[in-house]
């Protein structure tokens, strides 16, 4: 059978009363198989499909699976006792595929995917099933959620926070496309998807709930910022501007995008450069 179809009987088992305390050794062989597949970057939690990210609902089955049918154990990491139902990802193969992460406190959750030439500064965190691209700097400060899927080449500022999506298991993740520098201090949260080649300025907040006005296409949209956009923080005016309790107006957060300028490819080109 395939990972897919043990994944999903297993899933049926858990779900008509198959507990941790249940689970023995070839259930745990077929969970093992899943966070190696996971880390391998062979089965992710989205793909995208005809022009659509969409959620791969029996891989984020396999994540959950992965804390149902698991005990809570003791593990050691840096000299703390900390408690989880899996140890962290071991890390010691990096070097062999050019990647980095930099002590202290740069931590890759078991069942991420890591890539090739990547760097992960400390302190960072890499939730288990997302999955980071090939060239992508994760800075200081910064979170990957589970399930977030992070492209090739990708610039995540220091304190930016890639928001998770695992539950409901239809829905997807957050997606950062290839070839995109998010500057500091960003939010990307609820399965909002940053097309390919963007720049976003820092302290942008990316959420379905704020809509992108974008100027390319003189078009107000949500949940997604297009490819190929240069994006940053507006306020525009609320629906209660006019109340009496404050003076001034009232003003919401809206994302502005434009189209690329030759001034900002050029910024982002330097920024290569320091990296090599």
């Amino acid at each position: 059978m395939s990972l897919q179809t043990d994944i999903e009987a297993l899933w049926e088992r858990k779900e008509d009363g198959l507990t941790a305390a249940d689970a023995g050794e070839t259930e745990l062989e077929t969970l093992a198989a899943f966070i190696a597949a996971l880390e391998a970057g062979e089965v992710r939690a989205a793909e995208k499909r005809d022009g659509e990210w969409e959620a791969n609902a029996w891989v984020k089955r396999g994540i959950l699976l992965n804390f149902a049918l698991r005990e809570t154990e003791p593990r050691e990491y840096g000299g703390v006792t900390y408690n989880d139902v899996l140890p962290l990802a071991d890390t010691s193969a990096y070097g062999e595929r050019g990647s980095r992460n930099t002590p202290d406190g740069t931590v890759v959750r078991q069942g991420a995917h890591v890539g090739s030439n990547c760097i992960l500064m400390s302190p960072a965190f890499v939730n288990i099933g997302a999955y980071v691209g090939d060239g992508t700097l994760v800075d200081s400060c910064d979170t990957v959620g589970s399930c977030a899927q992070i492209g090739e080449n990708v610039k995540l500022g220091a304190n930016t926070l890639i928001g998770g999506v695992l539950e409901p298991v239809e829905s997807a993740p957050v997606v950062v496309e290839d070839n995109v520098s998010l500057g500091a201090g960003c939010r990307v949260t609820s399965g909002f998807v940053v097309g390919e080649n963007s720049v976003v300025g820092e302290n942008t907040l990316l959420t379905p709930r704020i809509p992108v006005y974008d100027l390319v296409e003189e078009d107000v949209i949500y949940g997604e910022l297009p490819a190929d956009r240069r994006a940053f923080t507006r306020f525009v005016e609320s629906s209660v501007s006019d109340h009496d309790l404050f003076e001034g107006g009232a003003y919401k957060p809206a994302v502005v995008a434009t189209g690329l300028e030759e001034e900002t490819l050029e910024a982002t080109e330097r920024e290569d450069a320091l990296r090599e």
